[in-house]
């Protein structure tokens, strides 16, 4: 079956932008917001969350005070073949200090971003966990020195959603 995209509704937006800021929003207050009752918001809600918009609900923690003050940057592999991607994106993936990993072109074959509490205990995750990763050729380190900008809701505007399932749109 092919699909085509549709478009949300400034309902559906309104929706999506005020659960990113707060997923712990009553129905009421997020009805109120975006001018609906509460069962169609509740409804709504629903049917956005069938259709997989929501990936996760969790709740983001200030990394200072838990001690967690040094971002660091990096790491390039020896050959990009599929064997070797798949056994550096395992080994990362079981390791909780790390934070995000992506895939990139250019330089740097993979770009993490893993947080520490302090050097030594970054030289004990290189030494005694990154450079036992077969295929590493180089890890470069770069730190962050400021936190200019963190965010982590979509833009909601103009967004598109391809529906599978073709579910309809009337919701009220």
């Amino acid at each position: 079956m092919t699909t085509s995209p549709r478009r949300l509704d400034r309902i559906d937006i309104g929706i999506l932008s005020q659960l990113q800021q707060n997923a712990r929003i009553t129905n009421a207050d997020l009805a109120r917001s975006v001018n609906l009752s509460l069962t169609p918001c509740f409804n709504r809600v629903r049917t956005l969350e069938k259709l997989g918009l929501f990936k996760q609900q969790v709740t983001l923690l200030n990394p200072e005070p838990l001690g967690l003050r040094i971002n660091v940057f990096f790491v390039s592999l020896k050959k990009q073949v599929e064997d070797a991607l798949q056994r550096f994106e395992q080994a990362i993936s079981e390791r909780p200090e790390v934070m995000e990993c992506y895939l990139m072109t250019g330089d740097a074959d993979y770009l993490l971003r893993v947080v520490m509490p302090d050097m030594q205990t970054l030289k004990r995750f290189i030494v005694d966990h990154l450079t036992k990763i077969p295929g590493i050729s180089n890890i470069r380190s770069s730190f962050a020195l400021k936190q200019v900008r963190y965010k982590m809701p979509l833009p909601a505007s103009g967004l598109t959603h391809t529906d599978p399932d073709d579910v309809s749109t009337d919701w009220r």
